[in-house]
């Protein structure tokens, strides 16, 4: 090997960073020196970290045979540990060690142990020192998120708790985090922090938080969410939350741009409030996937960052304030709503909620949010009122299409547009119940709300119902396949219910008389699939809802029919029998000699319990975990 002419030693064939000579001198196999001294330590923390090469190296390591590094790997852990307090002015050793912390308890925590929890104890400090150690540990991280002397140190902090938070959660390691109450330095961090991108992380970060064995013991960051009242900071995560959304629907948008045609990205960027950052040249062409290939790349989807979906849940779940700022927060000046952005994310959600198990959990979270801030009664009739209308972007990339609706509309409406194509579009055998059961019963709940407070909405109201009507359809025909599905008599109820609260009510919600009397026709025609409806599933014995109501006043126009024309078909246009128009007609005058019996309370139902939902939540807290592993491992 050619020596070096200044030092007169060997010179390498490859030139390696001083940095990976510690990594490799830390690591060696015939590594029996004891502790390393202070000055390996105090030049390791100096040298900017090259994590590529640490991750490899630690990846290399088999679970077993890092437990026979216990001495080197304790000592890296408390070392970092005290750079974290060591750095100082314009130092660089709490940088290089937060760096170094993120990718070394990433591969550690990473690693499938025969006894998780022991088994990482003993690689990160050992049994007797592992409290006062990850305390400090701990302490250390809660101090610079706090009062950091960056922002950009700060951020290093989060990403590090985030780590040990995905890492271990599935140990007793994040018990210390329950311990500390991490909380008030992370709302302080996201008070200071300059811009939405910022706030995602550390927002994310309490929503794992609060998950952690939250149906087993009263978790702090729970009561901590509960009483949070700093609108200010509340505003500026609402923010984060819907600038994330868009990024997330800007993915599906990437494998399939849906713009309605003759729609261009210059109006569609007016349309939703964002003309001031239209392109002035013509957009570039985006790539056309074939289906196959599109259905994989959408199978993928959302992205990791839906995490914070997580978050967003548990805070409208324990907070009034941030519900009410959630749903009125306005846009900023050439921005989209945040809460518009929420609505458009959860279109595409829905459409392709069947493609993976991960998907269809990040749906029924958002459901569960719409859910709760419907069931807030001043939320809900700000939703419904004209001062709430916003312009909304909906998922298109699915046929059947509802009608385009350009420009702003009643905040309401888009929401009910979305879970009216949730329905269209997840029809199978298999039926995911819950979900359909969300669905009609936040429809239930709007059109219950405009129904109490009188108001007449503009909507494409014949979409709704041809949609509830082809869902009785569908119930009938796979009734076999459908009947001892859990969950099934809450959607039988709602949909019924829904129905019938049209026929009963519709005066009080519909905005003209023609809507009501297409609704009335629906069901006429519907009549002996309603009938056949009702005998499958046994709902004449059932209190909670009001099925005797759709098929009698199916019978009563039926008789109608029948003794002016002696037909029983209707709205077909062949021999004697009656054209659609001459149906109608009867109809208006039937109004006179029907008298309608509903149920009370078709207009109420239980409120959202989250004890009822702990396996769906729980399920959703772990896919969140996995997907802040893959984030901050990138």
């Amino acid at each position: 090997m050619e020596q070096s002419p200044l030092t007169h030693q060997p010179r390498p064939e490859v030139f390696q960073q001083k940095i990976v000579q510690l990594y490799e001198a830390l690591f060696k196999d015939d590594n029996d020196d004891g502790e390393k001294p202070e000055g390996f330590w105090r030049e390791f923390f100096l040298l900017r970290p090259d994590r590529a090469t640490l991750r490899r190296i630690l990846d290399e390591i088999s679970p077993n045979d890092l437990l026979h590094f216990e001495l080197q790997t304790g000592q890296l852990f408390s070392r970092a540990v005290a750079a974290l307090k060591g750095g100082s002015g314009h130092g660089v050793t709490d940088f290089n060690a937060l760096d170094t912390l993120s990718t070394f308890m990433m591969a550690v925590l990473a690693k499938k142990y025969t006894n998780p929890s022991s088994d990482i104890i003993g690689v990160l400090a050992g049994l007797d020192h592992i409290d006062a150690v990850f305390t400090d540990f701990v302490g250390g991280l809660d101090s610079i998120i706090r009062n950091g002397r960056s922002l950009d140190l700060r951020q290093k902090a989060v990403e590090v708790a985030l780590a040990v938070a995905s890492g271990a959660y599935q140990t007793t390691l994040l018990t210390y985090f329950i311990q500390r109450d991490l909380f008030p330095s992370i709302m302080k961090y996201i008070q200071d922090a300059d811009t939405p991108a910022r706030i995602a992380a550390p927002f994310t970060l309490i929503g794992l938080l609060a998950n952690y064995n939250k149906f087993e013991f009263q978790n702090p960051y729970q009561m901590r969410l509960n009483d949070f009242v700093n609108e200010e900071v509340i505003r500026k995560i609402i923010k984060s939350v819907g600038y994330t959304c868009q990024t997330l629907r800007r993915e599906y948008v990437d494998v399939q741009d849906d713009l309605p045609e003759g729609w261009t990205l210059v109006s569609t960027l007016n349309m939703i409030g964002l003309g001031a950052i239209a392109p002035g040249g013509k957009p570039p062409q985006k790539p056309v996937y074939d289906v196959e290939m599109a259905k994989k790349m959408f199978a993928e989807l959302p992205g990791e960052d839906a995490a914070i979906l997580l978050a967003t849940y548990d805070f409208t779940h324990a907070n009034k304030l941030f519900c009410s700022n959630f749903v009125t927060l306005p846009p900023e000046k050439g921005e989209e709503q945040p809460f518009a952005g929420f609505i458009s994310l959860t279109s595409y959600l829905l459409q392709h909620a069947h493609l993976s198990q991960r998907t269809t959990l990040y749906c029924h979270l958002n459901l569960m949010v719409f859910r709760l801030l419907i069931e807030d009664t001043d939320v809900c009739k700000r939703m419904c009122s004209e001062e709430s209308k916003v312009a909304v972007r909906l998922s298109r990339q699915r046929s059947p299409y509802l009608p385009l609706v350009r420009g702003e509309r009643v905040m309401a409406t888009a929401v009910m547009d979305t879970m009216v194509d949730a329905l269209n579009h997840n029809l199978r055998r298999r039926l995911d119940v819950s979900l359909y059961s969300l669905c009609v019963g936040i429809l239930l709940r709007i059109i219950s709300c405009m129904s109490r407070n009188k108001k007449r909405v503009q909507y494409h109201w014949a979409e709704l119902f041809r949609s509830l009507l082809s869902l009785v359809r569908f119930l009938t025909t796979y009734a076999n396949d459908l009947r001892g599905l859990s969950h099934m008599d809450a959607l039988l109820d709602h949909v019924v219910n829904l129905l019938a609260l049209g026929l009963t009510a519709g005066e009080s919600f519909l905005p003209t008389s023609a809507s009501y009397d297409d609704l009335f026709y629906k069901v006429v025609e519907s009549g002996d699939v309603l009938v056949k409806f009702r005998d499958t599933y046994k709902l004449f014995n059932r209190q909670s809802n009001s099925i005797d109501t759709l098929v009698n006043v199916s019978l009563h126009y039926k008789e109608m029919l029948a003794g002016s024309s002696g037909v029983k078909a209707v709205g077909k246009r062949s021999g004697s029998q009656l054209t659609s128009l001459q149906v109608l007609e009867l109809i208006k005058q039937g109004y006179d000699t029907l008298s309608i019996q509903a149920k009370e309370g078709l207009d109420s139902w239980e409120r959202y319990r989250e004890a009822d939902e702990r396996t769906l939540l729980k399920k959703m807290a772990r896919s969140a975990v996995a997907d802040v592993k893959v984030l901050v491992g990138e």
